[in-house]
């Protein structure tokens, strides 16, 4: 039986890794930025710079300038969407995988065997996290990028889905790492996608 696991996640709170260390030990694929080329191929029109440059945000600059001088165009937002969409449905429907972010929860909502989890922490423990990961950034800069991933992916969210970004309701699934660990959220995140 095929089963997909989406994972949706704060910047630092380590979806990321849950997410790839599942798929491992499941044996089924990981999807996370080379949803991007998927992504590209999908849309005659888009580079696979465009959608990296703009890959989770909402491109404003192009959306609204594009749609006032040129009517017949749709915005970028609108085919970045579209095609990432397509891209990930096209996934789910091939294979079992863990799909990292991209809203694939929301995308995904009428597929049956669908876990969909969101991995949260608490802000410090972001920053600790990030700092042992990156430990020749300085921790402004993690800030600032821990800052703007997270409402970049909110603003995105709720532009594209109309839903609340984290909120629990639209999760079968919620990961507090920085209360339960790295190891204790892998061992009830594999728990639940067993039993998908």
């Amino acid at each position: 039986m095929k089963r997909i696991i989406t994972i949706g996640r704060e910047f630092g709170a380590g979806g990321g890794a849950l997410g790839r260390r599942l798929a491992e030990e499941l044996g089924i694929a990981y999807y996370d930025r080379d949803i991007i080329l998927r992504t590209a191929k999908a849309s005659a029109h888009l580079t696979p710079e465009q959608v990296r440059q703009w890959d989770e945000k909402v491109p404003m600059e192009f959306g609204f300038t594009q749609s006032l001088f040129n009517f017949y165009s749709r915005p970028l937002s609108e085919e970045l969407w579209d095609a990432q969409v397509k891209a990930i449905r096209e996934l789910a429907n091939k294979e079992s995988c863990v799909i990292v972010g991209r809203n694939a929860d929301y995308i995904l909502k009428e597929y049956d065997h669908c876990l969909r989890v969101f991995v949260h922490a608490d802000r410090s423990w972001r920053l600790l996290r990030m700092r042992t990961e990156m430990p020749d950034t300085p921790l402004s800069v993690l800030e600032s990028d821990m800052d703007t991933a997270d409402r970049a992916r909110r603003a995105y969210c709720e532009k594209m889905t109309g839903r609340t970004y984290g909120d629990c309701r639209n999760y079968d699934l919620t990961l507090c790492t920085s209360s339960l660990g790295m190891e204790k959220a892998y061992q009830l995140l594999k728990e639940a996608a067993e039993i998908v």
